[in-house]
């Protein structure tokens, strides 16, 4: 007697078989690892920044950078998707460790649960096949959700780039109302390195056909050495080490084993946390479609993700999704398959042990000149051209997914987009999850039990 129909378990698992990350890593070697190194380089500032927004620490950032690009390019749907630690994540986790407080619990070990939980909910989602409906989200709604990430990009490395030392960068609004006042006080010495760096990074292109030895070098790179080097000679450093990123400490690892004594407590957070991670994925993998012309796996893409925050969790590490500045990057730079996440992910894991010291030489102005123009590069273009003759209904959604990501928060944008696309396409939704389900049903009545 069959317990189980094999048809059924290889519809079941087919969505999250990561065969075809394991056989892709050999097909672009070269590319992936120069890339992988870049977005390794430019994920560490903002890693180490969204361990102290998440109240948990850079070290926890780090973990989760290291171990989003690890398990994520195994496990995860999207070729050139990287994961890590992301401002709304890292939010949400801040919150729900507010939260904890308050009751009277300051248990780091709580919060840990709760991501270890988040992810043990991504792994059902991706079972129940649910995550496939992002491919209905409108390309209106991922074009504006493309500038308005640009637009915050950029915004938030103004001060940075003009060596002004403010508290919040991330308020766009509060960036732009004292742009006056920050010109007024621009650090010239800043200036002389972050200056020449942008030059070099939007020249860099002409400057490389012309010398042939130069062509297989990312941008990022020479902008790094030089203007590292010109800090050197200019003696920032001795100014003011602000300027600079902060030494990485060494440390041991921890288990942080999970406590489900409290489940009930926890799996509502949890839940929460998943469906943030799953959202904020699944756009940034939708992002990456529209600009490599390809469809990823969303609901591998949701096993993976539940993969790494299980493994985050336990040791010590915040939440994981997908980032798109950092996935945008990482196909600028010439990746094509998971090895450029899990390089990056893998040198983030020998910065945390054993090169923190020497990232203390490299000026924020750098870091933030590499941004600006990976801001730019983010800015989906195609939709320029067709704005004047897209239909009204078109403009509002591009025009309100911009605004909202820029000026409120991106997760409403998000859920905008998520909410549009079910109400203009709630028909092919619905047949969608009937046919699936039909067929999913059928397979199970063909089982003999």
């Amino acid at each position: 007697m069959k317990i189980v129909s094999f048809e059924f378990i290889k519809k079941l698992i087919y969505e999250i078989n990561p065969s075809q990350n394991f056989y892709s890593l050999n097909k672009n070697v070269k590319a992936d690892i120069l890339a992988g190194i870049i977005v390794a380089i430019i994920a560490l500032p903002l890693a180490l920044a969204f361990g102290e927004v998440s109240n948990m620490g850079p070290r926890a950032g780090i973990i989760s950078a290291a171990v989003g690009g690890i398990v994520g390019g195994l496990f995860g749907g999207c070729f050139v998707g990287v994961s890590g630690p992301t401002m709304p994540m890292a939010s949400q986790v801040a919150a729900f460790g507010a939260v904890l407080a308050a009751s009277g619990s300051n248990d780091i070990n709580g919060v840990f649960s709760i991501i270890f939980l988040s992810g043990v909910v991504l792994i059902c989602f991706s079972f129940l096949r649910i995550s496939k409906l992002i491919h209905f989200v409108p390309y209106p709604a991922i074009a504006g959700f493309m500038c308005g990430i640009a637009a915050l990009v950029v915004i938030g490395q103004i001060n940075p780039l003009l060596g002004v030392n403010v508290e919040n960068n991330n308020d766009p609004v509060g960036v732009l109302l004292n742009l006056l006042n920050s010109v007024k006080n621009t650090n010239f010495i800043v200036l002389a390195i972050s200056l020449p760096s942008i030059i070099l990074l939007f020249f860099w292109d002409k400057i490389s056909l012309k010398i042939n030895f130069l062509k297989d070098i990312p941008s990022p790179l020479p902008v790094l050495v030089i203007g590292s080097f010109m800090a050197y000679i200019l003696g920032m450093r001795a100014l003011d080490e602000t300027l600079f990123i902060s030494s990485i400490q060494n440390d041991n690892f921890s288990i942080y084993y999970p406590d489900l004594s409290r489940f009930s407590q926890y799996i509502g957070p949890a839940i929460g946390l998943a469906c943030l991670a799953l959202i904020d994925s699944l756009l940034s993998c939708r992002v990456a479609d529209t600009m490599t012309g390809t469809r990823h796996k969303s609901n591998r893409e949701a096993f993976g993700q539940g993969i790494a925050n299980v493994i985050s969790g336990i040791f010590g590490g915040i939440s994981t999704a997908t980032a798109t500045t950092q996935t945008v990057g990482n196909i600028t730079f010439g990746a094509k398959t998971p090895l450029a996440t899990i390089t990056k992910g893998i040198a983030m894991l020998l910065v945390l042990l054993f090169l923190g010291k020497f990232m203390s030489y490299i000026p924020i102005s750098c870091l933030a000149a590499i941004l600006i123009k990976l801001g730019i590069d983010i800015v989906d273009y195609r939709i320029l051209p067709v704005l004047k003759n897209i239909s009204l209904s078109d403009l509002f959604v591009f025009v309100t997914v911009l605004f909202v990501t820029v000026f409120a928060d991106i997760i409403i944008a998000v859920g905008m987009g998520v909410l549009i696309s079910l109400i203009r396409y709630y028909k092919q939704v619905y047949l969608s999850i009937r046919m699936d389900n039909a067929y999913s049903y059928s397979l199970l009545k063909e089982s003999k039990f």
